[in-house]
């Protein structure tokens, strides 16, 4: 919803800064006030075209600035996720955009620099302006599939359901057979050079973390003399001299003889030497344990040599790690047997794709007849609205075309068809006639479709041009009830229209000295009735036309009440 709006420096705006509601607002006043110049704006703000004649003469640029309230799950907030713009959810989005004077522009959203294809996917969602064909949602062909699904209800979401069922598991099975027939072809021309790698790999029965073991193993052969003479040599230390072992067992028997004397401080002393003793004792026995085991064999270190050099070529061929070669080995037999069953693989598949296609046919005409018994009615229920818009003439019918490729929502094309005048023939909504025409089509139109397209702004300009009486009493009740689902805007010269509004707004061209500008003003309840009584009598305002509009904007009231 639209919250505030605020306009500087465009065309013959100075300044305006406007705040609305949710309801049904108007804007009035007479002809070449500038009632449109709020609707460029805002149409600037939601990724309009802009150009430097719309910036006020002698001012270097244009600003327009808008604040909307925009739902934590509106798509809107996709958008912005999507351009990587911060928006708190608990807080309004707001939108400025800059023109100069030389053409150049500028948006951003939450003060964050966005492009205008973003600023434009980000508007959509929020504003719908019908009498410009560019901020039009339901102009949009690739759209009236999901609105004629929309309003199928129950029906086609069921049909649609199944259909769906269906096609997750027949797309499933088309990419395992594309998969299947692909992988095994380009396995086939691989398979002698797979066989080959798979035998060497097999040959070398190669175990996980051998590599490591053997090059532990290597180290300690290369290194045998080494690591006997240097195991002999600490044995005999500890041991074999004098000053080893025996030493040590003669203070331990000398501080045994005086502890007893002082066993405060010599007993602590005594269990130390002792604990020393019987560790150096058992370090000397592992030492001469170790010593005799000590391998000295050539032939083994060879073996270990070229069983190491062997590892290292497959490694360097199939992976940095035994693992990974044996990684490899596993993927290359998954392959072969893929090659060997390949052919009875993709008959299971290519049958199960035949049973799965046809099922997915019924599903799809199914859903098609759902489809077709949605738009008799939807083209039944629009034509009743557009009798009330005094387009009783008019024919209106949704084309539902099937193409036989199947797709997530079915095989069928949907497009909104209209011929306004007896005669003609239908064409898609995008080749109407602007102006009043067209909007009062898009009214239809968005009477039923408020709900589905979710666009919760919207705007009619020139919604009542050519038509009066009850015609625009009609224009004006559906305005009403629309803006009871969503925040509507439109621009009228129609009393009939302006009194059924929640909120009227007088838009005035003034003059001070050599410059013109536009005012927006909200009207109160004494303002309002002063402004219907003008639109009734044209200049003159007299105690009639006064007590007019007081009449219109009591039976208006009425008439909203009934609704609620």
């Amino acid at each position: 919803m639209l919250l505030e709006l605020s306009v500087k420096h465009l065309a013959v705006i100075e300044e305006v800064r406007v705040s609305f509601r949710t309801g049904f607002h108007v804007f009035t006043g007479e002809t070449g006030a500038g009632k449109s110049i709020l609707i460029d704006a805002l149409s600037l703000a939601i990724g309009g075209r802009a150009s430097a004649d719309l910036v006020r003469h002698g001012c270097d640029k244009a600003e327009i600035e808008a604040l909307f309230d925009v739902p934590g799950d509106h798509p809107a907030r996709d958008v912005l996720r999507d351009n990587g713009v911060e928006a708190p959810e608990e807080e309004p989005v707001f939108v400025r955009r800059e023109v100069t004077a030389a053409g150049k522009s500028t948006a951003r959203i939450n003060g964050q620099l966005v492009t205008l294809q973003a600023l434009r996917a980000f508007g959509e969602t929020l504003v719908n302006i019908h009498g410009q064909h560019e901020h039009q949602s339901l102009l949009r062909v690739d759209r009236h599939l999901e609105w004629l699904d929309a309003f199928g209800g129950a029906d086609v979401a069921a049909a649609k359901s199944a259909y769906k069922a269906v096609y997750d598991r027949y797309a499933e099975t088309k990419r395992l057979l594309e998969q299947t027939s692909r992988s095994g072809k380009e396995a086939l021309q691989l398979a002698d050079l797979y066989r080959f790698q798979w035998e060497e790999i097999d040959a070398a029965r190669l175990k996980p973390g051998e590599d490591e073991s053997l090059q532990e193993e290597r180290q300690r052969l290369a290194n045998s003399e080494r690591l006997f003479a240097a195991a002999n040599d600490s044995y005999e230390a500890l041991y074999g001299g004098k000053r080893g072992l025996e030493s040590v067992s003669r203070a331990m028997q000398r501080l045994t003889d005086i502890a007893k004397y002082d066993p405060a401080t010599l007993q602590p002393l005594l269990e130390q030497v002792q604990s020393a003793y019987y560790q150096l004792e058992d370090a000397a026995f592992q030492l001469r344990d170790y010593r005799e085991s000590i391998e000295f064999n050539p032939d083994k270190l060879e073996r270990i040599e070229q069983r190491l050099q062997t590892l290292h070529g497959l490694k360097r061929k199939y992976g940095e790690t035994i693992e990974d070669v044996l990684a490899h080995a596993a993927k290359i037999k998954a392959e072969l047997d893929n090659v060997d069953h390949q052919e009875e693989r993709v008959a299971e598949l290519a049958a199960k794709l035949e049973t799965l296609e046809k099922e997915l046919r019924q599903r799809a005409r199914t859903l098609t007849d759902a489809r077709h018994a949605a738009a008799k009615t939807l083209a039944s229920a629009l034509t009743e609205h557009l009798k009330d818009l005094h387009m009783e003439k008019t024919r209106f019918q949704v084309e539902l075309r099937s193409d036989g490729a199947f797709r997530p929502d079915g095989w069928d094309h949907a497009e909104f068809l209209i011929a306004p005048n007896p005669g003609e023939p239908l064409r898609g909504l995008a080749k109407i006639a602007s102006g009043g025409e067209l909007s009062r089509m898009m009214l239809a139109m968005k009477s039923i479709f408020a709900a589905v397209d979710r666009v919760p702004t919207l705007i009619f300009d020139e919604v009542d041009t050519g038509v009066s009486g009850r015609a625009a009493q009609a224009i004006a009740e559906k305005m009403a009830r629309l803006a009871s689902r969503v925040q509507v805007f439109a621009i009228t010269h129609l009393p009939q229209v302006a009194c059924m509004a929640d909120a009227q707004y007088a838009i005035e061209k003034k003059v001070r000295g050599e410059r013109t500008f536009t005012e927006v003003n909200a009207l109160s309840e004494a303002a309002r009735t002063a402004e219907l009584a003008r639109m009734l009598g044209g200049v003159e305002v007299t105690d009639t036309t006064l007590r007019h509009a007081e009449e219109m904007l009591a039976l208006a009231e009425d008439r909203k009440s009934a609704w609620m």
